[in-house]
C-alpha cells in the first residue's frame, strides 16, 4: 500500500468516521511508515571529472521531501597521489551492509551510511570505473578503469573475487534486477558484454551497435536495452534475448556540435521508472531531449538546461528527473523545480548519484546511479 502523510492520515480518519467506517490498522500503520523513513538524494562530487566548482568534495545530501535542500556533506577519501580530490567515476547502495560505496580514478571507498565513517578504501589492479552492485547487496562489478577486464568484488570486505576478460575500455556497467546478469559496456566495442552471475563469465554479446557503447539502460524484465553509441545524437536498441539490435533513432530538429567532455554528442540515457518514456542528453545543444519508449520511439519534447548534461538519473517514484547538470526536474510537467546548491549556495553539479531511503540511520531502499525502468 503507498504510504501516505500522517496528515492525510489524519483527514482521513475523520472523514471515515463520519460513516462510521475507520480503517485504524492501516491508516495508522502508513502514517508510521511515511514519518519514519526520509527520502535523500546523494551526490558524489567531484562527479564531473576532478573539477570542484561543481560542489567541492565530500558526499553532499539533499531533503528530496523538502525541496531538495541540502542537508549536510559528508567527508570521503579518494585523493589522488598529489593529495589532490580525484575524479568519481561511479555510486551505488548496499542495504544489507547499511553502506555506500564511490569508485574514483584508483579505488573504491565504502562508507557506513549511519556512522558516515569510512569502513574501508582500496585500491585496484588498473584502476576503477562505474560499478554495480548485486540487488543483494553483497556482490560488485568494478570495470577498470578502460582496461581489458571487470573485477568481480565481495562488498563487505573488498577482497577480490574473480576478473572477467572483455576487449579493451572497460566502463559502464548494469547489475541486472534478477541477479542473474550484469551488462557490461566496453567502449571499444560495439557489442554489449552479458556476464552470467552464477560463474562469473560473459554468456553472450548483444549487437552488434553501430560504434562503441557508452551510457546504457534497461528495463525491468531484462528484455531491451537502450544505448548511447560514439558519434550518435540519439540512441539504438537492443534486445537482450535475441542479440539483435532493433532500431537506431536520431534526436530530430537539432545538430550535431562539439560537446566539452566525453567526446560524444549524447552521453546520458534514462528510462523512466514506468518504462514510459526516454531522456536523452544532448551535450552540444544543453538540452534533455525526451522519446517515449515503445516503436516508433516518438520525439516528444526538449528541455532547456544550465548546463551541459552527461548522465541523467529518475526518483524511485518516477516523480523527479536528475540531469548531471544539476537541476530537478518535474518528469509530469518538464518544468526545472530547482538546482542543487550546497551549504555555501554554490551550484552543484555531478554524474554519480543516488536516492537513499533511511528509517533512522538505516538504509530500506535505494535507487540507482542509472535510469533503470522499474515497472
Amino acid at each position: 500500500m503507498k504510504a501516505i502523510s500522517p496528515l492525510r492520515a489524519l483527514s482521513l480518519l475523520f472523514i471515515f468516521s463520519l460513516f462510521g467506517f475507520v480503517p485504524w490498522k492501516d491508516v495508522q500503520m502508513d502514517a508510521e511508515i511515511s514519518s519514519k523513513s526520509n527520502r535523500y538524494l546523494y551526490v558524489a562530487v567531484p562527479g564531473i571529472r576532478n573539477y570542484l566548482g561543481y560542489g567541492g568534495h565530500g558526499l553532499l545530501v539533499f531533503d528530496m521531501d523538502n525541496e531538495h535542500q541540502f542537508v549536510k556533506r559528508i567527508p570521503t577519501r579518494g585523493f589522488k597521489a598529489d593529495g589532490k580530490p580525484s575524479n568519481v567515476k561511479g555510486i551505488d547502495v548496499s542495504i544489507p551492509l547499511n553502506s555506500i560505496f564511490i569508485s574514483t580514478l584508483e579505488g573504491l571507498q565504502r562508507i557506513d551510511l549511519e556512522t558516515e565513517e569510512l569502513v574501508w578504501e582500496r585500491q585496484y589492479e588498473g584502476g576503477a570505473d562505474r560499478m554495480s552492485i548485486s540487488p543483494d547487496g553483497l556482490t560488485m562489478y568494478m570495470p577498470s578503469l578502460e582496461k581489458d577486464f571487470w573485477n568481480v568484488v565481495d562488498c563487505e570486505t573488498g577482497d577480490l573475487i574473480a576478473k572477467i576478460d572483455v576487449v579493451q575500455r572497460a566502463h559502464n556497467t548494469i547489475y541486472g534486477p534478477s541477479g542473474k546478469h550484469v551488462y557490461m559496456a566496453d567502449i571499444a566495442s560495439p557489442l554489449l558484454h552479458v556476464a552470467e552471475t552464477k560463474n562469473h563469465t560473459v554468456a553472450k554479446k548483444i549487437g552488434p551497435f553501430s560504434n562503441g557503447i557508452r551510457p546504457f539502460t534497461i528495463n525491468s524484465d531484462e528484455t531491451l536495452v537502450f544505448v548511447n553509441v560514439d558519434d550518435l545524437l540519439g540512441f539504438e536498441v537492443g534486445d537482450l534475448k535475441t542479440g539483435e539490435k532493433l532500431a537506431q533513432v536520431i534526436v530530430e530538429g537539432w545538430d550535431k556540435g562539439p560537446v566539452r567532455r566525453h567526446g560524444n554528442p549524447s552521453h546520458g540515457i534514462g528510462l523512466t521508472p514506468d518504462e514510459e518514456e526516454l531522456w536523452v542528453s544532448d551535450g552540444h545543444n544543453m538540452r534533455m531531449h525526451v522519446f517515449s519508449a515503445k516503436p516508433p520511439y516518438q520525439q516528444l519534447t526538449t528541455i532547456p538546461l544550465q548546463d551541459m548534461p552527461g548522465w541523467v538519473t529518475f526518483s524511485l517514484d518516477g516523480k523527479y528527473a536528475y540531469p548531471s547538470s544539476g537541476e530537478v526536474i518535474d518528469v509530469k510537467t518538464r518544468s526545472i523545480l530547482y538546482t542543487l546548491q550546497d551549504e555555501f549556495y554554490n551550484f552543484v553539479a555531478s554524474e554519480k548519484m543516488i536516492e537513499v531511503h533511511l528509517e533512522g540511520n538505516k538504509a530500506i531502499a535505494a535507487g540507482d546511479q542509472f535510469g533503470l525502468g522499474r515497472k
